[in-house]
């Protein structure tokens, strides 16, 4: 059976520490590498163990190459129209987020791809993070009955590619926003405030969704959190279950006691988490953090008749959520 073949435009710092090596782990071919730069193209595919063919110009790439799909990681103002050309080309193709830099260039990618029969993916990769995986299976069981609201926090220094309140939502906390969405279906109405000043971003945003589900999204974009943290308590008719920092949920279920349990140690909870092993190198957290799971999605994908499950009809909703947020902003 042949390896999927898969070119990529772009060579930045998140596609060389995040997207290629996830990409490798799949076990896909890199046909070929497409940047500014004709050097900076030979040295990704030759850093990656690539035989590929280098390109200074994607679109030389598409006319050139045959492959199951193509990877496009490049400037956010830049994507739009290089999905675009990876569409007109006729290549499926998997683009980070966001997918525009508003709803109605998503829209324009999105009906385009699928007028032309093209798998089209944005990367939310929190969705094909293992421990969201498990948190979703829970909420969709109803093991702990209908989920009733919950609280998200995410903290991290956004400030050398985020000036102001719109950047830190669409190239930073997109990823939350997408993630909501994908746990908890869609919103009827949302309200928040801000206390931003230039690119150090503090954001409250309530939510109310189809389903009655209500909760709030804690988002800071400042030095003051060096360290990135990310945290998401949800609280079901019969239990709550948490989050912490990508690599741990805990599960508690109602209990009850015949005595008054604080006089003893003997309410439970049940805790997944990953092993502490160091023998797994940097692929422990490309596998936490959902990249490699969306790379073996979007080649899956590539490969079979199977929708992504972040695709570009997908996307409008989360762009249409993230311009609701920002209208509200006071």
């Amino acid at each position: 059976m042949t390896n999927p073949s898969i070119c990529v435009i772009g060579a930045g710092f998140h596609a060389t520490t995040n997207i290629y090596p996830a990409l490798v782990e799949t076990g896909a071919t890199i046909t070929a590498v497409a940047t500014r730069n004709l050097e900076r193209s030979e040295q990704t595919l030759l850093r990656f163990g690539s035989t590929g063919t280098p390109y200074d110009n994607h679109k030389k790439m598409l006319e050139q190459e045959s492959c199951d799909g193509v990877i496009v990681v490049a400037q956010p103002t830049d994507q739009a129209a290089l999905v675009m050309d990876c569409i007109q080309a006729g290549k499926n193709v998997y683009v980070e987020k966001p997918l525009g830099m508003t709803t109605e260039e998503s829209e324009l990618a999105a009906d385009a791809a699928e007028k032309a029969g093209i798998k089209l993916m944005v990367g939310f990769m929190k969705r094909y993070a293992p421990i969201y995986k498990q948190l979703h299976s829970l909420i969709t069981s109803e093991e702990l009955g209908s989920v009733r609201s919950f609280e998200a926090r995410f903290a991290v220094d956004t400030t050398p590619f985020c000036q102001n309140d719109e950047e830190f939502l669409k190239f930073a906390a997109i990823h939350i926003v997408d993630l909501v969405r994908y746990l908890f279906g869609e919103t009827i109405a949302v309200s928040g405030f801000k206390n931003s000043s230039n690119s150090h971003i503090n954001q409250s945003i309530s939510l109310q969704f189809e389903s009655g589900t209500v909760g709030t999204l804690s988002f800071t974009g400042m030095t003051a959190w060096s360290r990135e943290s990310e945290k998401l308590t949800v609280t079901f008719d019969h239990g709550f279950a948490s989050v912490d920092e990508v690599h741990t949920l805990t599960v508690h279920k109602s209990q009850s006691f015949n005595e008054l349990p604080w006089k003893a140690p003997a309410e439970s909870d049940f805790v997944y988490s990953p092993s502490a092993s160091t023998m797994s190198g940097s692929m422990k957290d490309l596998y936490l953090r959902g990249f490699v799971g969306e790379m073996q999605h979007f080649v899956s994908c590539c490969t079979t008749n199977e929708t992504p499950r972040s695709d570009g009809k997908d996307n409008i909703r989360t762009m249409a959520l993230i311009d609701r947020i920002l209208k509200t902003l006071k």
